[in-house]
């Protein structure tokens, strides 16, 4: 029954526009994030088909559910796998078990179509055949890639090599996997493989991470050793893969303002082996840049709160108008973000990243950035990645289902400008310096010795026959003064 309650609660807000639901779901603490997670999205996905079905059988009225409680028990009894929970819903939803299927048939019949899922909005059904694969980030802090092929190998999966392409990805079907083209840590399963209750999973030697999110701390790569913030690090995927690189040496600084999702994130880095970090509940812009803990501090990995409009689950929120003032909200958010990250006295690189497919909370916060604070510059970051920023921001990557087999995702990285100031310093001397120098050769005229200096540095640059004959002349020169 708690599943459902969560459920219904989270669905809630998510259609009041409080939150996106990974964050919701992350927030809940519920003890199983994944089926938590996949109910709401499904819930969401079917939610115009749920509301017809509940309306035309009368279902609140009879049972005097909650509508969201409503939704996510019908979804589970008609589409899902079936209601989970005991006591009087189950008994209820079972009761009325005959007239809501008689529902679910009669709009199939009304719509023409068969399965359950040509019932989804089109936005859905346009990428049903761009299904996103099962990645799997090795934590090579507690292990190695070619140790857990070993061992996914003797327990009967089939290692096919390095993919060399989308269609390598398709072609995925039962216990095949393969390893990424672009992270050399990453393994790719097909979507139906599940690793929630396996040994490697919970011992913490691997995470189940989508590609795309896997973007930002490989970009940021930041050297063994070196000082690093995360600045909005909940639930703690990527401050674990920040660890993983930095070979848990150096300092990770994490900082997230949700007390309840950085105690989620405490117990993921205690799994995964993670022991460079310090965890810190606060909110990242009230972190003050120029504190000495934070003087060497070279890199940050910024991925703050957004719309989530790139989570295939909320895909059909996609298709629909946006909320302008919630977008600019979010927007003027991130760039704040984006303004503190970049006043860090001694940080090189800055990665901002989102889940989001619009502009707003994207390429126009890194404009907005790169203009206030003239001394960064983007890098053109993976130029073999098949989808880029909207111009003109090409060398920033985007992602998508569709060309990428991931979730939607944006991702940038500045880094700061060379030192200039001693370079000018070098030309402005050097050409004062010249300028004094031929003032005073029209001051006074060049000394005999001088004179002789640059006769024969002539000399070196004539024919023979003019050297003798000017040596002649000054040797007759000297004895008529003589």
């Amino acid at each position: 029954m708690a599943l459902y309650v969560k459920a219904a609660e989270i669905l809630e807000k998510v259609e009041q526009k409080k939150g996106a639901v990974k964050t919701l779901v992350y927030e809940s603490k519920f003890q199983n994030i994944k089926q938590l997670f996949a109910l709401v999205c499904e819930t969401q996905k079917y939610s115009s088909v749920l509301l017809e079905i509940i309306n035309s059988t009368k279902l609140l009225k009879e049972t005097k559910l909650r509508i969201h409680v409503a939704k996510v028990l019908v979804y589970d009894l008609l589409i899902g796998h079936g209601v989970k929970c005991g006591g009087t819903w189950k008994t209820m939803m079972l009761k009325h078990r005959s007239r809501l299927q008689a529902a679910l048939a009669r709009i199939k019949i009304k719509r023409k179509v068969s399965r359950n899922q040509d019932l989804l909005p089109s936005s859905f059904q346009q990428t049903q055949d761009d299904v996103i694969p099962r990645y799997v980030r090795v934590n090579t802090l507690k292990t190695t890639l070619e140790d857990v092929i070993d061992y996914l190998k003797r327990e009967g999966f089939s290692y096919q090599g390095m993919a060399s392409g989308l269609e390598d990805l398709d072609r995925l079907t039962g216990k095949t996997f393969l390893c990424d083209l672009h992270l050399q840590d990453l393994l790719v399963f097909s979507a139906k493989t599940v690793f929630h209750d396996h040994f490697l999973y919970k011992a913490g030697h691997i995470i189940l991470q989508d590609k795309a999110s896997c973007l930002p701390a490989f970009l940021l790569n930041p050297q063994v050793g070196s000082h690093v913030i995360d600045a909005c690090a909940a639930p703690g995927n990527k401050t674990s893969h920040l660890a993983a690189i930095m070979k848990n040496k150096g300092k990770l600084f994490a900082f997230d303002l949700d007390a309840k999702r950085l105690s989620t994130m405490s117990t993921l880095l205690l799994r995964t082996g993670v022991t460079c970090h310090q965890l810190a509940n606060q909110d990242f812009l009230k972190v003050d840049p120029q504190s000495s803990v934070y003087k060497e501090v070279k890199y940050i990995l910024l991925d703050p709160s957004c719309s989530g409009s790139g989570m295939v689950c909320l895909r059909d929120e996609v298709s629909e108008p946006q909320d302008e003032g919630r977008l600019q909200a979010l927007a003027t958010f991130q760039l704040r973000c984006l303004n503190h990250a970049l006043q860090f006295p001694q940080v090189q690189r800055v990665v901002y990243s989102t889940c989001s497919i619009h502009s707003q909370e994207n390429e126009e916060v890194v404009s907005a950035g790169l203009q206030q604070n003239p001394a960064f510059r983007l890098v053109n970051l993976l130029p073999n990645w098949p989808e880029r920023g909207h111009e003109p921001f090409t060398e920033c990557l985007r992602a998508s289902t569709a060309k990428t087999r991931t979730h939607g995702f944006f991702v940038a990285m500045l880094e700061r400008r060379p030192p200039q100031k001693d370079q000018q310093n070098l030309v402005i001397t050097t050409l004062q310096s010249g300028g004094e120098e031929k003032q005073d050769t029209h001051q006074s005229d060049p000394s005999e010795e001088e004179q002789e200096n640059m006769e024969t540095a002539d000399e070196q640059s004539t024919n023979p026959v003019s050297k003798k004959k000017r040596r002649r002349n000054r040797k007759k020169q000297k004895k008529q003064e003589s």
